[in-house]
């Protein structure tokens, strides 16, 4: 019996990419890329299958920092005997070119140096077949509950280090946090019930400060109690503060019933009882 597999099995592999790039210091003035990293991935497996990285000279020396900000950053001295971008220009076009381009924040950055590098040599720049922006993804499918969406947040809220900033080494953990990404909203969409309100929070959970100090109602723990949360209020077909006013309404019922089968004349005049 032939099995057939509902993928894709000529898919397109995908790279994730990463630019490390000169800071612009005064308004006018552009981005210069330094360095070029980037893993090749099979979509289905996300097996790595190739991986390049390269320090690139920018025409001007003078717009690399003699000193970098971060300990381990690019410097003036690192680049100045490293290749142009012209020189190592077929090679990133071929990693490239044709593929499912990944990254964090790249549709707003990355792949817009890419076109500005190509464009100084008049070559024609590569050109995706898909883009997946991990900073748009997670924000949307993930929340913010690991604080802003930064990379170097994003890593240390799931334990994986300090993101150096080196293109080749922010490419692999860009990997990594998404399959943590992933694998919670896996667990999450299994026991939505349970594991999803523990990360976001539930709005009807009560807070101290919105209970007035009070702590908030005990959950219901009898087997054959059905779940209840935290915020669930049971619906009264009145409102708060009337509860004397239809107690009287009983009572003025009750003495009018007296001598008459008390259930068919409460029930006649019940109706009164909701006005």
């Amino acid at each position: 019996m032939e099995v057939s597999y509902p993928c894709n099995e000529h898919a397109p592999e995908i790279v994730f990419f990463d630019l490390e790039t000169t800071v612009p210091k005064r308004g006018g003035e552009r981005f210069w890329v330094l360095e070029f990293g980037a893993i090749v991935v099979t979509p289905h497996k996300l097996s790595e299958i190739e991986s390049y990285t390269t320090l690139i000279r920018p025409k001007d020396l003078s717009v690399v920092s003699v000193k970098s900000s971060r300990s381990d950053g690019i410097t003036r001295k690192a680049i100045e005997n490293a290749p142009s971008f012209e020189d190592v220009a077929d090679r990133i076009f071929s990693i490239l070119n044709g593929r499912v381009w990944a990254g964090h924040n790249i549709q707003r950055f990355d792949c817009v140096r890419i076109k500005e590098a190509f464009d100084d040599i008049n070559r024609p720049a590569p050109v995706p077949v898909g883009i997946i922006d991990s900073l748009g993804v997670l924000t949307e499918k993930f929340g913010k509950r690991a604080g802003n969406m930064k990379m170097a947040t994003l890593a240390s809220y799931f334990g994986l280090g300090q993101q150096k900033h080196r293109s080749l080494d922010d490419v692999r953990m860009n990997l990594e946090v998404l399959k943590h990404c992933a694998t919670v909203l896996f667990l999450e969409s299994s026991l939505p019930n349970i594991l999803h309100s523990k990360w976001y929070g539930s709005p009807s959970v009560m807070t101290r400060s919105r209970s007035n100090g009070k702590s908030p109602c005990r959950e219901e723990t009898s087997r054959k109690s059905p779940p209840t949360s935290f915020g669930y209020q049971r619906t009264v077909p009145y409102a708060r503060g009337s509860l004397g006013k239809v107690t009287e309404r009983v009572k003025g019922l009750l003495c009018k019933a007296q001598g008459q089968p008390p259930l068919q004349q409460l029930l006649k005049h019940s109706h009164s009882l909701l006005r």
